[in-house]
């Protein structure tokens, strides 16, 4: 397994048809690579616990939701993945949230003609997961 430093966190969220990126600000953060046969990655987002309802909701629906991290530093390119919360714990006044996911792309651009592809052609929710992922293995991602 290989740890590096989390340096930013930002939810992608559809609204009106519209994709949206929810900056999360951190306080710190980690990013695993389990180098499992699935590829999974482990996030662990240390933040003000303002965002206790928010991730609590999620993590209730166990939703799969896309999200975007750079790693290592500000200046790198943002690392996109499929990821479910996990877990979350209360820490006084921060929390840290505790994401599993899959690394789907990195590049960002890329990404966000697929999405915007497949919204246009009426995918929405696990229709929308499902195809993306197809689409994804068919070009090597």
């Amino acid at each position: 397994m290989k740890t590096f430093k989390l340096v930013s966190l930002d939810i992608v969220e559809e609204k009106n048809e519209d994709i949206t990126q929810r900056r999360i600000k951190l306080n710190d953060g980690l990013i695993i690579n389990r180098e499992d046969d699935r590829g999974r990655w482990v996030i662990e987002a240390y933040v003000d616990n303002i965002y206790e309802e928010y991730f609590s909701s999620i993590l209730q629906t166990e939703e799969e939701l896309f999200i975007q991290v750079k790693i290592t530093k500000s200046s790198n390119q943002p690392a996109t993945f499929i990821a479910k919360v996990i877990d979350m714990n209360v820490i006084g006044n921060d929390m840290n949230v505790i994401f599993m996911g899959t690394m789907i792309d990195r590049r960002r651009e890329n990404i966000e003609k697929v999405l915007k592809t497949l919204l246009d052609e009426g995918y929405q929710g696990d229709e929308l997961l499902d195809e993306f992922r197809r689409r994804g293995e068919e070009a090597g991602a």
